[in-house]
């Protein structure tokens, strides 16, 4: 009977399935990372930097600041003073007639020095088209408003709340407005930019809408802006304070047909202060940024969000890049090419911002990331299991050697004995010459059948050769290999026991399928005791025939059982038996079963024997 060598099985490399699927783990885990309050803390501080790095071309503000600063402050005796400063500063710019003016402090209370509401009245009663702030109190159940005889010469109100970013207290937007209860209020700036205008504001869910102007501001996000400030080169909003322009009323010429916005820039008397994306340290006045939300809605500098789905896109983009990059390329080549998703993950969020759209700094930079190392490590794995295919291949003759030794070692003996008994003896019987020549021609021929058969194998593995597909009957095939294994059996006073089996065709390799049946009964005769019983069953169940050999031989521990199939691999006690083996019949075995679109399954138990059973397919 021939046999098929044991080809070595090309290690299993990482498939391009593997890397498409770690592309994608790239990408979940970016974006995962990307919704954590960190992430958010990073995008931030992304985005001051690009809005340092690219700003807006400067313009003509429409806006000028007038302030009460600490000179000022100082000539109306402090805080007690401040509105007889603002009454004053109203008086000084009436006659110039600025287009409306914002006044960024409450007047909530009574003065307790008489005279000044007085003053401060007259001042508002020509004060041109006055916007009064409101501020929403801490628990946000109400509105700290103007008292009466101030709020009946607004024209409107608007709230002054800050609302800093969470996480480090900067102003990078702000709500265009606030709820107290039922009572809706518009922000300071967009209230002065409708009274400036003589426009109502008109809202829908994605934006607001004043005059010719539209703001986007959707409604689900709280109707928040993003603050556009001035430039440094154009050196923020202009500013006087009321004190200069004391004591040159000529300035009051710089205020005609402007929002005033008037408020306390003394460091001294003030409690909003913040950061911006441009203080570099220093902080801003309440009443500038106030301007400044001002002049980003006069000007329609509006910074929008990118869209989440274009976001996506472009990280989906990345990660292609660089999983394409370590398909295609290999070594340092790839290495220089996967600085391309890098380097265009830091670009694409200032292409963004330049055409005034945010894009989040993180999700791209980390697809790419991770993208890039994914795919590297892929391909390192990959390269490696190449690699160790490569010097496996190295060894292939030496395995065939091995196997030849194995397999064609019984029918060589033979051989070679006949040949030597023919030579010794020349007078012996014609009978008996016959026997021994029929014998030396029977195994010259299932040696020449084992050379095809291990040729046949060869081709089969590299994908030349189909099996063939002959149908012949299990019992025929059983029964032919116990009688082979029979005379073996005899020799060592082991019995088997053939039992009936199904009736039933199969379609295949026969001489293949042959010889695993045998090689499963020669190892149940070889590791058994004498004295003993090999037992060959089979049936059908659940649309599979089942075909069994068991021994009572010295059976396997569990650990054992689960590398059985492992080429050149054998148990202590077989080693420790004295039988030789090399361990690759039950590789081969497996090998040939698989082939046949069947399974093997073992079960053993050490003193106990081993029980191997065939599931194979048949033709119904």
């Amino acid at each position: 009977m021939s046999a098929p060598l044991p080809v070595e099985s090309k290690p299993r490399t990482p498939s391009f399935l593997t890397l498409a699927g770690l592309m994608s783990a790239a990408l979940v885990f970016a974006f995962a990372l990307s919704l954590t309050a960190f992430a958010q803390a990073l995008n931030d501080y992304a985005y001051d930097f690009l809005f340092r790095l690219l700003p807006p071309a400067a313009w003509h503000p429409e806006s000028i600041i007038l302030a009460i600063d600490e000179a000022t402050l100082t000539k109306y005796s402090g805080v007690a003073g401040i509105r007889g400063a603002l009454a004053a500063g109203l008086q000084a710019i009436a006659p110039s007639r600025p287009a409306a003016v914002a006044i960024d402090i409450v007047l909530a209370d009574e003065s307790p020095i008489p005279g000044m509401d007085d003053n401060l009245e007259r001042a508002l009663a020509v004060t041109t088209k006055p916007v009064l702030a409101c501020e929403l109190l801490g628990d946000g159940a109400k509105w700290e408003e103007p008292i009466a005889r101030f709020r009946k010469l607004a024209v409107a109100l608007g709230e002054v709340h800050a609302d800093l970013d969470r996480y480090d207290a900067i102003s990078r937007d702000v709500p265009l407005e606030k709820v107290a209860g039922h009572d809706r209020r518009w922000i300071l700036a967009l209230a002065v930019w409708a009274a400036a205008r003589g426009v109502k504001i008109e809202e829908s869910p994605d934006d607001l809408s004043a005059g010719a102007v539209r703001i986007p501001s959707r409604r689900r996000d709280g109707r928040t802006m993003r603050i556009r400030y001035a430039p440094l080169a154009m050196g923020g909003i202009p500013r006087i304070s009321v004190g200069e322009l004391e004591s040159d009323p000529a300035l009051g010429a710089r205020f005609t047909g402007k929002t005033v916005f008037v408020g306390l820039t003394a460091q001294t008397a003030m409690r909003d202060r913040w950061m911006t994306p441009l203080s570099n340290g220093v902080a801003m006045s309440g009443i500038e940024i106030n301007a400044n939300v001002y002049e980003t809605i006069a000007q329609g500098q509006f910074l929008t969000d990118t869209p989440a789905a274009y976001v996506a896109l472009a990280c989906m983009g990345l990660a292609v890049m660089a999983g394409l990059i370590f398909a295609w390329a290999s070594g340092w080549t790839a290495y220089l090419l996967a600085l391309l998703p890098l380097v265009a993950s830091q670009l694409i969020p200032a292409f963004a911002f330049a055409y005034s759209s945010v894009w989040p700094w993180l999700p791209a930079t980390l697809t790419a990331i991770a993208a890039v190392a994914a795919a590297a490590a892929w391909k390192q794995v990959r390269v490696r299991g190449e690699l160790t295919h490569s010097q496996h291949q190295t060894t292939v003759y030496q395995q065939a050697i091995q196997f030849v030794t194995h397999e064609m070692r019984t029918p060589l003996t033979a051989i070679q004995g006949s040949s030597e008994l023919i030579g010794r003896y020349a007078t012996m019987p014609e009978a008996k010459r016959q026997q021994i020549a029929q014998l030396i021609n029977s195994e010259s021929k299932r040696l020449s059948r084992m050379i095809e058969t291990f040729l046949s194998v060869e081709r089969l593995s590299a994908g030349e050769m189909e099996l063939k597909q002959e149908h012949f009957s299990l019992a025929d095939l059983v029964s032919t290999c116990v009688e082979r294994a029979r005379p073996v059996a005899e020799r060592k006073r082991i019995s088997i026991d053939l039992q009936a089996l199904p009736v039933a065709a199969l379609t295949g390799d026969r001489e293949l399928m042959e010889y695993a049946v045998y090689n499963l009964l020669a190892n149940a005769v070889k590791y058994s005791p004498p004295e003993t019983c090999v037992t060959v069953y089979g049936d059908i169940r659940d649309h599979e025939l089942r075909l069994s050999v068991r021994d009572q031989g010295m059976g396997m521990e569990r650990k054992e059982v689960a590398r059985i199939f492992e080429k050149f691999y054998r148990t202590k006690r077989a080693e420790q038996s004295g039988e030789v083996g090399t361990g690759i019949g039950l590789s081969i075995v497996e090998q040939i079963v698989t082939r046949h679109g069947g399974r093997i399954q073992v079960e053993s138990e050490p003193g106990k024997g081993s029980e191997f059973t065939l599931f194979l397919k048949y033709a119904e």
